[in-house]
């Protein structure tokens, strides 16, 4: 790779917000769109998890969701109750968002008409995971092959997450910068649900560069709405033709491995892979698992499609 291979962040309009992107990897490459989860900016995709995948042949782009890091802020949504969550459970009364994953899922799609992308591979972690699956079920000619990792299909029979995990989804937002460092430490520590002293001693420049981007506490809660809001997607995965790839880890705290197993299940032709000892992160040790997956399963829908 050469360093005109790396674009650097710029901003971009589609669906009618500015979104924040940046691309590794050779223009003429297969692309791979990189979606992130709830609440956390693109940056979480690391710089060298991205190379790596470019220097797999891919033309990896990262972005910004809607409400996040340098992404547009949109404007509505209280912060989400414990009463709300209740009635969603045992009363079926939905959580009202400002907007759904059906939304985000059109925001991807107005990047890659931004950025003259016809089709590229998909690949989304936990809520990422959801919009991509949204995706590749209501815009199936723009993709080429979906990977879902540490995410669930919305099934309400799913287990859900841990008391610690929950405990963390759920927190008030930190006070201070000081705060926010410790909280961001405490945070991945539990959703690592194990010892990784690698990403550990890079926690706090992840979370100097992080905070540096910008916080936006309330863009997190309309994200948790909106994923509240949209309801299951198993009985619409049926219908998805993209050849699939799912991946979570055996001791997912936030996500339980049961979702990844069932959208497995619901996507027709989709392998699974279930990583041991992976919590809800994507932690250095398994990067080599977790792009070799994503490298053959990639290449290999390409090669078939050819």
């Amino acid at each position: 790779m050469t360093t005109l291979a790396h674009q650097p962040p710029q901003i971009i309009r589609a669906n009618g917000i500015d979104i924040c992107y940046e691309i590794f990897g050779d223009a003429n490459a297969e692309p791979l769109l990189l979606i992130m989860g709830l609440g956390a900016q693109m940056i979480h995709w690391d710089d060298e998890f991205c190379r790596q995948l470019a220097a797999r042949g891919f033309r990896v782009i990262r972005f910004d969701n809607r409400d996040i890091g340098k992404s547009s802020r949109l404007s509505g949504g209280k912060r989400l109750t414990a009463l709300e969550l209740l009635k969603l459970r045992f009363l079926k009364i939905p959580v009202a968002a400002p907007y759904k994953l059906a939304d985000m899922a059109r925001d991807t799609i107005g990047l890659m008409d931004a950025l003259g992308i016809r089709t590229a591979h998909l690949v989304g972690a936990s809520m990422g995971g959801m919009i991509a699956q949204e995706i590749a079920i209501t815009f199936p000619e723009r993709v080429r092959s979906l990977t879902s990792i540490m995410s669930t299909t919305g099934n309400p029979k799913i287990p859900g997450p841990t008391r610690e995990a929950t405990a963390v989804l759920m927190a008030p937002p930190p006070k201070s910068k000081e705060e926010y460092f410790v909280r961001f430490g405490q945070t991945w520590k539990v959703l690592r649900n194990g010892s990784f002293p690698e990403d550990e001693a890079l926690d706090p420049e992840r979370a100097r560069r992080t905070y540096e981007r910008g916080l936006n506490p309330e863009g997190v809660g309309r994200q948790l709405r909106a994923i509240l809001a949209s309801g299951s997607r198993k009985e619409r995965l049926r219908s998805v033709k993209a050849p699939t790839l799912v991946i979570h880890g055996t001791i997912d705290p936030l996500v339980h491995p049961e979702g990844g197993k069932d959208t497995a299940v619901s996507i027709p032709g989709a392998k699974l892979v279930m990583i041991e000892g992976m919590g809800h992160a994507l932690p250095i040790p398994m990067w080599p698992q977790i792009i070799d997956g994503i490298d053959k399963h990639a290449h290999g829908a390409a090669a078939k499609a050819a």
